[in-house]
């Protein structure tokens, strides 16, 4: 697979490469030299109605077809994800921004690992019987959706966009996906590996275009019977607003504005190593993918005892940060994945000023030399001084910037934790077990992690609370959204 220096993308219907029905397209951005470097088709309510004519065409074949015979197809565009590994990482970081480095080690390896897990996974998913002494045995069948659609964000473009798709495909779904028009590269190549690995015509349709015209396309259609979305809560209320009225199964994972809690316990003389591993991943937890991760800790909360210590460390280590061309290795900060949200991030930090903000370091857009001098760079961004209330801490960002606040007893954490409308993810860092799990039973979020952060098992359950959304992702959740229970009664 090569990766030409202009890119003409296509949709993806019926297991051709094909344009838009409206022949009309869009720029493709490269967010960290600021130019143009391919063109995105502009899909509509034709081209989804094309797609769902060639799942339709496709669904009763796929939707009986063995575990083992999924497997062996889903195994294959794992092998092949992972054999392109170098070329779909750099189409990731062109498309994104992020650094190569990073797509390399981690967003192009959990891809295939998506594909891996479920093509295996399917292989051993099994119902559940109950036996009415002796009545009669109750058996449940686990049934295919039928045609389901999967649109997927940004942030992390081939790793959720496959996230979605794989557990959708093994469970005998046939599928409409879109990926982001902000980052459309890397599905329009998984296209090309799916007809390579001998995926039947029309199991998987990738449209590319933006929501209101592609995507709401995909939600309002009457034959999609499902929607599998990750995005903003804004986005995830107008697609329910959609789809709940039409008795759609809905899959929502939206925002986040995740609690980091530090306890003092960390700082202890006979534990430096705990204080050095909570520094060092409160960093990455912070800016992680330019802080683009809805799992980042985006709120600091840090034990008022040891407050000027964290403060003056992480402010240090903060600025080391090296921010450049995200193809030089050194690089550990990229750019912004567009224009309009590198506007967005620096707007927020301004009303963070207005809002009586403290910045401590960063908060300016960067123009690196060379050829990302008109790039969407941003500094990694800390402000200290803001109140749980305001606008600053209780709105998703979604770029490299967090705040700090203070607190002195258990009680105080948890209501600072607890104060924002969203309820994704948490990290907890202390050496008291105890603590940490009474802590993790009490914060309202559907992840928590202790002492560490992102460290993610493929079999749990994903997704969040509140406005961070509804329903479960990975591992058998994925696959029983996917699926339709049914119950068989037999009278012995």
């Amino acid at each position: 697979m090569n990766l030409s220096n202009f890119q003409y993308i296509q949709n993806y219907i019926g297991g051709e490469m094909v344009e838009p029905l409206s022949k009309t397209y869009t720029d493709n951005i490269n967010p960290a030299t600021g130019e143009k470097f391919g063109q995105i088709p502009c899909s509509n309510h034709e081209d989804v109605e094309w797609a769902v004519k060639a799942a339709g065409q496709a669904l009763p074949a796929w939707r009986i077809a063995s575990a083992e015979s999924k497997f062996k197809v889903l195994n294959k565009i794992a092998d092949l994800i992972d054999e392109n590994l170098e070329v779909l990482a750099l189409a990731e970081t062109t498309d994104n921004g992020k650094p190569l480095w990073l797509s390399k080690g981690v967003d192009i390896p959990r891809a295939s690992a998506n594909f891996r897990f479920f093509a295996t996974a399917i292989m051993h998913f099994a119902s559940e019987s109950h036996q009415m002494e002796d009545k009669a045995i109750n058996y449940t069948l686990r049934q295919p959706v039928g045609i389901v659609g999967c649109i997927s964000p940004w942030n992390l473009p081939l790793y959720l966009f496959t996230w979605k798709i794989a557990p959708a495909l093994a469970a005998g779904n046939c599928v409409i996906a879109k990926p982001s028009e902000v980052t459309p590269l890397s599905a329009f190549l998984l296209s090309k590996i799916c007809k390579e690995a001998g995926l039947p015509e029309g199991v998987l349709n990738i449209l590319h275009g933006d929501g209101p015209a592609c995507g709401s396309a995909i939600v309002a259609h009457p034959k999609i019977k499902a929607i599998s979305f990750t995005g903003s809560t804004r986005a995830g209320q107008q697609i329910a607003s959609v789809a709940a009225p039409m008795f759609k199964k809905l899959s929502l994972e939206l925002g986040g504005k995740n609690p980091n809690i530090i306890f003092a316990d960390c700082l202890a003389d006979d534990k430096p190593e705990v204080w050095a591993k909570m520094m060092k991943t409160t960093v990455q937890s912070s800016f992680g993918n330019q802080g683009q991760i809805c799992l980042c800790g985006s709120r600091i909360l840090v034990e008022k005892k040891i407050y000027e210590k964290f403060k003056a460390e992480f402010v240090e280590r903060t600025k080391k940060l090296i921010l450049g061309d995200p193809l030089e290795e050194q690089s550990k900060q990229g750019a912004i994945v567009s224009k309009v949200h590198y506007e967005k991030i620096l707007h927020c930090i301004e009303q963070a000023r207005q809002e009586g903000g403290t910045i401590l370091t960063g908060g300016n857009a960067i123009h690196p030399d060379g050829r990302c001098a008109k790039g969407y760079f941003i500094e990694p961004t800390i402000i200290e001084g803001l109140g749980p209330d305001c606008k600053t801490n209780m709105e998703e960002i979604f770029g490299p910037v967090v705040t700090l606040q203070t607190f002195e007893t258990t009680e105080e954490a948890l209501a600072l934790a607890n104060a924002c409308d969203y309820g994704l993810a948490s990290t907890i860092w202390t050496t008291d077990i105890t603590k940490a799990n009474k802590v993790a039973m009490k914060i309202n979020a559907g992840i928590v992690w202790i002492n560490c952060w992102l460290l993610r098992d493929l079999r749990t359950p994903f997704g969040g609370v509140k406005n961070s959304g509804v329903g479960r992702e990975g591992g058998w959740d994925a696959l029983k959204f996917f699926t339709e229970a049914k119950n068989v009664c037999v009278e012995l």
